[in-house]
């Protein structure tokens, strides 16, 4: 599986894959991000606070390397302490007559590592609590919380500059 950095500015029609449950098998599939919104004309749900809520199915993991997120006009690159990929919790919704099959990552409060550039963090989980997460065999309250501090590595996000092709 390619695994790559998650950008929280990404365009809505920026497909992803997802991993969920087809029946007694798990499943890859490569969705759009945003959820059809409540009203008419509103901006599609991409993320989805967690708190107070549960999540009994539709469930899904995001896998990533890192998450890129834009604060007071800097980017910032969020990895895990230990460089291992992880996975963001998510929901996924069926396609309807108007909107395409699609996803939305859930969100909780920030860990002491990503509260100083945004008070909400999408719910990160480390590959062995993928599990836990897709078949609902832990509360949300339980698995739906923030890492402890010191569990990310933050640091300045420079774009690619495109180089100038040399004539020879």
């Amino acid at each position: 599986m390619t695994v790559k950095a998650f950008n929280s500015d990404a365009p809505l029609d920026e497909r992803r894959v997802i991993v969920r449950r087809s029946g007694d098998q798990v499943e890859m599939v490569e969705l759009p991000w945003g959820l059809k919104p409540g009203e008419t004309g509103a901006r599609p749900c991409t993320v989805v606070h967690g708190e107070g809520r549960t999540f009994p199915n539709h469930r899904c993991l995001v896998p990533a390397t890192e998450f890129r997120h834009r604060s007071n006009g800097k980017d910032y690159s969020f990895r895990l302490a230990n460089g291992d990929w992880f996975y963001f919790a998510g929901i996924w919704r069926p396609a309807t007559r108007d909107w395409p099959e699609a996803y939305a990552i859930i969100t909780i409060e920030s860990n002491g590592d990503i509260a100083p550039y945004h008070d909400r963090q999408m719910a990160v989980l480390r590959r062995n609590e993928r599990m836990g997460w897709l078949d609902a065999m832990r509360p949300e309250a339980d698995i739906l919380c923030p890492l402890p501090a010191g569990s990310s590595r933050v640091s300045r996000f420079h774009h690619a500059r495109d180089q100038s092709m040399l004539a020879f």
